[in-house]
């Protein structure tokens, strides 16, 4: 537990960071004169970032101890988070955040890595619950904190908190963490890192630019053409190489497969929803930005308990059944989101929102510990890389969608008023929850029962 501490702190403050700013959006659309659009770049550049260095992970922890990996990325973020909250515009914010991204795609991976190594088989369950605990409740109750600090500071003060916490981290790593690896520092394949940054970043990129320009405009269809052909590219050479950068042979494997599938998915629930929701309760629901923050802590909390709860699910049941019903579970709250108007009293968006904090994390933790469990070995550790670079490029991508679909539902709102035109907006991203759930729940189907 000592020697997971730092870490756990670093990646809660890390994913803390991908949703706690959704909250104060509205008010930096306005401070900095940006368009809904432009904004999101906050939260699909981080998450972009972290995208991009995932999938780095297992030659940097080859070349690199577990400590100077850990103690640099919480520098890096700290370092991050104190441009970010000194920035003078939206340029220098953007900046800052895509740093934050780099320190938390390297945290990620080895949270999971490392808790396979030193829990023995029969704690793994509880152990992959645990970590799942920082992955699903730190994103849930980002907007809550950050809704109490906006209710008395500026936003800036949103990543001074940071600050504290990853000092916390650091200490930790220092005095406890040691390295699990040998560091063999193997020849290092200059154009798989080049092609893996180009090919993930023109998906997120296109899809992020069709909030602007439309599905239909040159730049959108170019950058996502350019992304698949360069990601086919990087995964023929991936599996075509003696000693990949990343190891795609792992999704040969039927049950990793499934695992990081459901993962991708639930993770695009997650992140869809958390993006649109706060910006729901302010610009459709009219609701100050300090109450936001206390409508969404009852999910928070509920995620939490349920994060804890699924791990241990896992070691008596196995992912079968918490998939199935976890995903049932989310489309009714993304449903009940859908349902949602102006005049939408208080307790119905506190219910939605917990039913949806219900759902998501029953699937998340045993999908991830299936996924991880059918690996063994060095494999292992790409596994976990794999699965965290692909659920952050989907997070990306969803919250990119659900950005555009509510573009659209907003031009296609024909009365006046601004917070009906917004609330028909979100509807148009929360069927988009709601669908991804449906597809979860068909892929689920496919999960084995438990082995004695």
């Amino acid at each position: 537990m000592l020697a997971m501490m730092g870490m756990l702190i670093g990646g809660f403050v890390g994913m803390f960071s991908e949703t706690s700013l959704n909250i104060a959006l509205p008010q930096l659309m306005v401070q900095l004169n940006v368009t809904t659009a432009t904004v999101q770049w906050l939260v699909t550049g981080y998450m972009l970032m972290v995208g991009v260095v995932l999938p780095l992970s297992s030659i940097i922890t080859k070349w690199f101890t577990t400590r100077q990996v850990i103690l640099f990325a919480l520098v890096d973020f700290a370092v991050g988070a104190v441009i970010s909250a000194s920035a003078p515009g939206f340029g220098v914010l953007l900046f800052g955040r895509m740093i934050q991204g780099i320190a938390t795609g390297l945290i990620l991976p080895l949270m999971f890595t490392v808790a396979m190594q030193i829990f023995p088989p029969y704690k793994l369950g509880a152990a992959m619950g645990m970590v799942g605990l920082v992955i699903m409740f730190a994103p849930a109750v980002g907007p809550t904190l950050a809704g109490l600090v906006l209710g008395i500071a500026s936003w800036r003060w949103i990543f001074w908190l940071f600050v504290p916490f990853l000092v916390i981290a650091f200490i930790f790593a220092v005095t406890s963490l040691e390295n699990i690896a040998p560091v063999t520092r193997p020849k290092v394949d200059f154009l798989s890192i080049v092609l893996s940054t180009i090919g993930f970043g023109s998906l997120v990129v296109g899809v992020s630019l069709a909030s602007d320009h439309g599905w239909g405009s040159l730049a959108v269809i170019g950058s996502l053409l350019v992304g698949i052909v360069v990601l086919a590219w990087y995964t023929h050479r991936q599996l075509n190489m003696e000693k990949p950068i990343l190891n795609l042979r792992a999704f040969a494997i039927p049950g990793f497969r499934i695992g990081a599938s459901l993962v991708m998915i639930n993770f695009g629930i997650i992140l869809s929803a958390m993006y649109l929701l706060p910006m729901y309760i302010q610009k459709g629901a009219l609701v100050p930005v300090a109450l936001t923050g206390i409508i969404m802590f009852p999910g928070g909390v509920m995620n939490a308990i349920v994060s804890v709860v699924s791990g241990r699910l896992y070691d008596r049941i196995g992912a079968r059944m918490p998939a199935r019903l976890g995903f049932i579970i989310s489309m009714i709250g993304a449903l009940l989101l859908a349902f949602t108007t102006t005049n939408s009293a208080i307790w119905y968006i506190i219910l939605a929102h917990v039913i949806l904090m219900i759902g998501a994390p029953l699937a998340m933790s045993p999908s991830q510990t299936h996924g991880l469990n059918a690996l063994t070995g060095p494999i292992a550790a790409d596994g976990s890389a794999i699965m965290n670079t692909l659920q952050q490029i989907v997070g990306a991508i969803a919250t990119a969608i659900a950005t555009s679909l509510l573009g659209i539902g907003q031009a296609a709102y024909s009365g006046g008023s601004h917070a009906a035109a917004f609330v028909n907006g979100a509807h148009y991203g929360f069927y988009f929850t709601f669908v991804l759930a449906v597809v979860g729940f068909l892929l689920a189907l496919r999960l084995p029962k438990q082995a004695r």
